[in-house]
């Protein structure tokens, strides 16, 4: 797989297009290209491009004012010892924002066949659009900072819709995350706009003429606390398991797996006995833009994910508009056969991630380590892979001596197929001396995902994991390993983790869950004051 001897080290560098990681020998860089890699990519990298060389030409002027601000005007950002450090966004981040822009002020891309200008494939047909409105996705790997990409688009669209008299966008957001781990990381960031103000996202007022702060109006809305004020100025944020469509699709009753809500035949409810009701949210706006987050799970439009948005839609398209737009992010926007989704506007790929150091370097144990592990003949899951095991928590011994002299816990995790599986593997490395009471296991359900709890003691667990998972990094933690099945695959954001087991198949054609793992453990321990 080919990597360009010109590819540069920074992730803040422009890159020109003819530079990019190739999945192929490079040998095939100028014939097979386009063929490729996501099929609408090539030709969009060379058009946005020629729009970013040419300072913009045919933006909005919201949106030119907002491309120079972020990314043409130098920021200094306060540190905590009193110090001011330049902050850049990364050219990932840059170019998906650049792209978004282009096809909506330059192409002006309404539909599916003003996207399928763009194909290089020769394949694509409108068929392979399930929906019918805007919606593009931009693929980021993990750790490469997409919710940086989400609040930019936020801020975009509601100032394009606020200053520009013919803007179609929207001032109301719903930001649909997949799980509560996710949730909790961005209502985090997005608490208080706090996200908007410690980012150079939000021009001081007096830019280009407009009050950009003053006029910066929002309310965020979590989860059940929907209480619609304002007709525009809203950030809805929910979790997908507690939005159902409304009283035409009854709510079904607590549910023992929750990928029921992903491979039902229509939306259901979700395992609370409180809802999220778009329908409610819905007659009270007439302007929405929705941010999808970890948007692999659409890959289908049979799935509960997929049409709970298009209701919204539809709803909307009764009161004479439709959704404004859908940005999606993930690291792995695949269908399950493997085809990438065919809405795919922007790649930054793990390959030039590693390679431009945004995340951490993937290190193998050495070859005579591998050798010496095997699984054994025993029906005994921890018996059967004990090398495995065995050599995980030799590898983590390392890396935890190491980073503790830099004031930093090395976090092991094993990833297992089933929760019983989990269960005796906790027990398993609870017999080192080391991890003796420092294993943390995480899964309530039998697909290992922490699910949203009804009965008092089950929401007492949850929250207890919740608070242990999302503070893991801390050094008052007392874990120092985790074991879980599917729910640790997406969204656990933390950046200790330095050693993964993985004591699973990987067999699914969209080959989705390896990157998902390895993702895990990329996002940089040491920032050194960067992204």
């Amino acid at each position: 797989m080919a990597l360009h001897p010109d590819f540069p080290g920074s992730p803040h560098a422009i890159l020109d297009p003819a530079i990019r990681w190739l999945p192929t020998d490079e040998t095939l860089r100028g014939t097979s290209m386009d063929k490729l890699m996501p099929p609408l990519v090539a030709k969009l990298r060379i058009r946005v491009k020629e729009f970013r060389d040419g300072g913009y030409v045919g933006a909005s002027h919201t949106s030119k004012s907002l491309l120079n601000c972020w990314f043409n005007t130098p920021h200094l950002l306060p540190q905590v010892d009193g110090s001011m450090v330049e902050f850049q966004y990364f050219f990932s981040q840059r170019e998906a924002m650049e792209t978004i822009i282009y096809l909506y002020d330059v192409v002006i891309a309404k539909d599916n066949f003003d996207l399928m200008r763009f194909d290089s494939s020769g394949a694509v047909s409108a068929s392979m659009f399930d929906e019918t409105w805007r919606r593009w996705v931009v693929k980021m790997a993990t750790g490469t900072g997409k919710n940086k990409v989400l609040s930019l688009a936020l801020a975009w669209s509601y100032f394009h819709k606020l200053y520009e008299s013919d803007s179609e966008l929207a001032r109301n957001f719903l930001i649909i995350t997949p799980n509560i781990i996710v949730l909790d990381r961005i209502y985090k960031d997005f608490q208080g706009l706090r996200l908007f103000f410690e980012d150079p996202i939000i021009p001081d007022n007096g830019f280009d003429g407009q009050n950009w702060q003053d006029d910066f109006q929002l309310e965020l809305h979590l989860q059940d606390e929907v209480r619609v004020t304002q007709p525009t100025g809203n950030i809805f944020l929910t979790n997908i398991h507690r939005v159902y469509a409304g009283e035409d699709i009854p709510p079904t009753p607590d549910d023992d797996d929750t990928m029921d809500f992903f491979l039902g035949k229509r939306p259901t409810g979700a395992t609370t006995d409180s809802k999220v009701d778009l329908g409610m949210i819905v007659r009270d706006i007439d302007e929405l833009m929705v941010l999808n987050d970890e948007a692999h799970h659409i890959h289908d439009s049979r799935l509960a994910w997929f049409q709970s948005i298009e209701d919204i839609h539809n709803r909307l398209v009764q009161k004479g508009s439709g959704l404004a737009l859908q940005i999606d992010v993930t690291a792995t926007p695949k269908h399950n056969n493997g085809a990438i989704f065919v809405q795919t506007v922007a790649d930054y790929p793990l390959v030039e991630a590693i390679s431009q150091n945004v995340v951490k370097h993937p290190v193998l144990p050495d070859a005579d380590s591998r050798l010496k592990v095997a699984e054994r003949p025993s029906v005994n899951y921890t018996e059967k892979y004990a090398d495995y095991l065995h050599l995980g928590v030799i590898e983590w011994r390392k890396a935890y001596d190491e980073h503790q002299k830099m004031g930093k816990k090395a976090i092991l995790f094993v990833m297992t197929d089933d929760t019983r599986n989990c269960d005796d593997v906790a027990g398993y490395l609870g017999t080192y001396p080391d991890l003796k009471d420092a294993v943390l296991t995480i899964h309530t359900k039998n697909n290992g995902e922490i699910s949203e709890a009804s009965t008092r003691r089950a929401k007492e667990e949850l929250e207890f994991l919740r608070k242990q998972a999302n503070k893991i990094d801390d050094p008052t933690s007392p874990y120092k390993a985790v074991v879980s099945v599917l729910m640790l695959k997406e969204g656990w954001d933390v950046r200790n983790v330095t050693t993964i087991v993985g004591l699973r198949l990987y067999r699914a054609k969209s080959n989705i869950l390896p990157e998902q793992t390895l993702g895990r453990g990329l996002r940089k321990m040491y920032t050194g004051g960067e992204q």
